[in-house]
């Protein structure tokens, strides 16, 4: 009995890691997509849900966590040595803070969402993005300025241009998010049609 409970642990361990664990190659959606294609199923629902197209979600995901499930922010250090308090509270593949995550949670009825569960963090993103969209005019597809919303926050969008450093990160955001749309173009079919899947 307690053998058998061991490798139950064991076996519920394997596909915890095995779904979680950051995919090969974070910079081809295609790779991406047939390492994990549960998420190109979340990221495609979350399209069709609030109109953020699938690619631009991932460019996203991609600057702020590079994929790690349970990325946070580096710790400050005190006389450059130190470790000393986060920066922010943002954490997991979205990097969405406490208040934005609990606001997503009451304004869209998902309670149980967590910040480590790829299927939530796509989600959210499309909400955010959609919420950018109607707040500040800005198109579903200008990976650009939904960045900048994105990383700013509504009420500091406006002051944008005065800060070099959010326009390097959301060039960088543009140019990952063309890339992801043309892999997308390739494999977009193959991944589209049905699979069966066990887990």
């Amino acid at each position: 009995m307690k053998f058998l409970k061991i490798n139950s642990l064991l076996i519920i361990l394997f596909f915890i890691s095995a779904c979680s664990s950051i995919p090969s190659n974070t910079s081809n959606s295609c790779s991406i997509f047939n390492e994990r294609y549960l998420w190109f199923k979340h990221a495609n629902k979350s399209e069709k849900k609030w109109g953020t197209p699938v690619y631009l979600q991932l460019a996203i995901i991609k600057m702020e966590s590079d994929f790690d499930w349970l990325a946070k922010p580096p710790r400050q250090k005190l006389f450059k040595v130190i470790p000393y308090k986060r920066p922010s509270s943002s954490f997991g593949y979205s990097q969405a803070v406490n208040g934005t995550w609990e606001q997503y949670k009451k304004e869209t009825g998902n309670k149980l969402a967590v910040r480590t569960r790829f299927k939530d963090s796509v989600d959210f993103i499309g909400w955010y993005t959609k919420k950018s969209s109607a707040i500040l005019k800005i198109s579903k597809n200008d990976a650009f300025k939904q960045y900048v919303a994105y990383h700013e926050g509504w009420g500091n969008y406006k002051h944008y241009k005065k800060n070099k450093k959010i326009i390097n990160l959301a060039k960088k955001v543009e140019k990952q998010s063309n890339v992801y749309k043309n892999q997308l173009k390739e494999c977009g079919t193959s991944l589209s049609k049905n699979k069966y899947i066990i887990f």
